[in-house]
């Protein structure tokens, strides 16, 4: 069996490895540790997230650098500051039995200046992110001129977040003999670019197929509709009660949107973004790590050098833009040789995604059904027994056993399990007994445009010359209504828009908007003449909603031109407009 003694490692490192508890080095560290320690060789090494990359690169690295000099030798450029620290503390471990040497991060959300002073101090490996890094070269914080290696870490996502300008300016900047290990997941055209530029003759390492995907993580995915993505999260989550995981979602906001939601519906979440601080950033890894949150909503760039091994699921909400991120999304989970999941949630539109996805990862995905209400209440009920069941007995209830024994002494052993089991059951059945089949709904997708049947279009006369966009406009209906995601294929034109709402709630909008002004103006809601098929494809609608549709509403004196002059019909003549409307709807069908 391959051990770590038969590498070719320094004595002080295999008492590290020995502390740090590693038995046997991973596929990677086989290939790569022996090959950078016995020779001067520029190197292209190809593996999966969670792989050990780290060490693969950072024990030779730490074995070639002389540490009695305190002059930087060795440069590390990694994407996220995240990931910029991780690779610093993992590296500091590695290299505990060696007081002299000393490993910097540099990144950008911290002190410039502080972190000049360490590299003064003397910094034999800086590790750093790009964007920091050549700030520092501009300024001449910073001297790599004589570095002997440098190692670029997930050098896919790097060019991915547009850095390839900044790695080419950096590398300027180090010496020609220098030799240069890029590690990464995938291997798109930019990586390979890369290589040929800045590297001579490197050997190169692949472990599994190139992109391939971890083989320890199974793939999934669920079709729903576009506005039912929420409420599908949510039933994963309740049907994986041990559910550890991470949600992408494509955008910041999308991130701390969904990781709002699901903190107001009860569960313990986070978002992980661009926008927080370092210390909000640290705050929630170490709240991560430590499982007090069960779900971290993130960003893909801020989701680089989550490094925590025992993540069950990752859940993409979107599937992210460029298709081969989602490697290093799944590798998230499965990691240190564990089971993961990842699992999809799509739109019918979204399908021949999942057929690129699979020709990258060369894994196939299972289709599964969104959990019933009825099938999360058995699997929340038998969780709960079978958490009672590895239970340990407290010694400290023996003495109130006597007084819970006469408390209960009027019920059989049934009734108790019954009455005992209720209160987790009751919550959740309460919850989803009226639940729709989501798998139903997603044969109707709203977003893909298909007819619900169900649903009733809207004209309203605001648009984006008064300052609302698809998002604010969805906003403010919302509002106006009470009531959660109940307006959607919301489409803002110049001076008017169109929403639409399910049938049941058309009396409701009807009587809101009675009464309703807008910067003077008062709104004005019709149902559209094309409502029978409010679902319907955009081809239609785009021209109903032209140019000519607009005079015409106009013509109709739906909304006045002056802020408080009355329209040219009364509030009844419109609340039956639209209920006659909706009459006509009904008959039809």
């Amino acid at each position: 069996m391959n051990k770590f003694e038969n590498l070719g490692l320094a004595p002080h490192l295999l008492d590290a490895i020995n502390d740090m508890g590693f038995t046997t080095p991973s596929e990677v560290q086989s290939q790569a540790i022996p090959l950078l320690l016995s020779q001067e060789t520029d190197l292209v090494a190809l593996a999966q997230t969670g792989t050990g990359k780290t060490a693969a690169f950072g024990f030779p690295l730490i074995q070639k650098i002389q540490d009695t000099s305190k002059q930087t030798q060795g440069l590390i450029l990694s994407p996220t500051r995240e990931l910029c620290l991780q690779i610093t503390n993992e590296l500091k471990n590695y290299a505990k039995y060696l007081p002299k040497l000393n490993v910097v991060a540099i990144y950008g959300g911290a002190s410039i200046t502080d972190q000049a002073r360490q590299i003064e101090r003397g910094a034999q490996i800086v590790v750093a992110t790009p964007g920091r890094m050549k700030d520092m070269i501009g300024r001449k914080m910073v001297d790599i001129s004589s570095i002997d290696y440098c190692v670029l870490d997930e050098a896919d996502e790097m060019l991915n977040m547009g850095f390839y300008e900044d790695i080419k300016d950096i590398l300027k900047h180090t010496p020609e003999q220098k030799k240069t290990w890029l590690f990464s997941a995938t291997m798109p055209k930019e990586v390979a670019t890369i290589a040929k530029e800045f590297m001579q003759t490197p050997k190169e390492i692949t472990v599994g197929s190139k992109n391939e995907g971890s083989k320890n993580v199974s793939h999934e995915y669920y079709l729903a509709a576009g506005r039912d993505r929420y409420y599908t999260l949510k039933r994963l989550a309740d049907a994986n009660p041990d559910i550890f995981s991470v949600i992408f979602c494509r955008t910041k906001r999308d991130t701390q949107k969904v990781a709002e939601k699901l903190i107001e519906d009860g569960y313990n979440a986070a978002a992980l973004h661009g926008d927080l601080s370092q210390n909000q950033r640290d705050l929630v890894m170490k709240s991560f790590r430590s499982h007090q949150i069960q779900m971290l909503v993130a960003t893909d760039v801020a989701a680089r050098g989550i490094d925590v091994d025992d993540v069950t699921h990752v859940i993409n909400y979107q599937l992210p833009d460029e298709i081969e991120t989602y490697t290093h999304r799944s590798g998230r989970t499965g990691r240190a040789g564990k089971k993961g999941i990842s699992m999809v949630i799509i739109t019918k539109s979204e399908l021949r995604k999942i057929k690129a996805i699979e020709r990258i990862i060369k894994q196939n995905f299972e289709q599964k059904n969104i959990p019933s209400g009825e099938e999360i209440c058995e699997v929340q009920l038998f969780h709960l027994a079978n958490s009672i069941k590895e239970t340990s007995i407290h010694p400290e209830i023996d003495k109130f056993l006597p007084k819970l024994e006469e408390t209960l002494q009027d019920f059989s052993k049934e009734e108790l399990i019954k009455k005992f089991f209720s209160v987790e059951f009751t919550r959740f059945y309460n919850y989803y007994k009226n639940s729709k089949d989501l798998n139903q709904s997603a044969s109707a997708d709203y977003r893909s445009g298909e007819d619900t049947g169900d649903s009733i279009r809207y004209f309203i006369n605001v648009g984006a010359k008064d300052d609302f966009t698809w998002m604010t406009l969805k906003d403010y209906l919302k509002d106006k209504l009470g009531v959660k995601d109940a307006v959607y294929k919301v489409d803002v034109k110049d001076s008017f828009s169109f929403f639409n709402t399910d049938a049941n709630l058309a009396d409701k909008v009807a009587e809101i908007f009675k009464e309703v002004y807008h910067q003077g103006r008062k709104i004005s809601i019709e149902v559209t003449k094309n409502s029978e098929n409010a679902g319907g494809r955009r081809k239609s609608s785009r021209r109903s909603e032209s140019g000519g549709k607009k005079r015409d509403f106009k013509r109709r004196g739906n909304f006045s031109k002056s802020g408080n002059s009355k329209p040219t019909k009364d509030k009844s003549s419109r609340k039956s407009n639209i209920k006659s409307s909706i009459n006509r709807r009904k008959r039809k069908k």
